[in-house]
């Protein structure tokens, strides 16, 4: 139980580390892909063109803002896991020390 405690406590540490960076990433991307909008508005490119051409431009920030989401995801996902394990052995104990 100990253990399982532990466990808890450095992984609930690093979803805040992950959810600074999902946010960090989050916010680069933005001012990148605004900054170039505004960069092919006043180059003049055809407005329907500049959203696409736009993202294709801050294409490698997109990849990163998705994998610190998903990064996040997956550890809330783990942190939900070891609740389920602590959860599991607490019944346990307590299963055993009424028999």
């Amino acid at each position: 139980m100990y253990e399982v405690t532990k466990r808890m406590d450095v992984a609930s540490k690093e979803i805040f580390i992950l959810a600074k960076n999902k946010a960090n990433t989050e916010l680069e991307y933005r001012r990148e892909l605004g900054k170039s909008i505004v960069r092919l508005r006043s180059e003049g490119v055809q407005a329907t063109l500049i959203p696409d051409l736009a993202r294709a431009e801050v294409s490698e920030l997109k990849y990163a803002r998705d994998l610190a989401l998903e990064l996040h995801r997956s550890g809330l996902a783990s942190l939900d896991v070891i609740q389920s394990q602590g959860n599991i052995l607490q019944s346990i104990s307590k299963y055993q020390s009424e028999v």
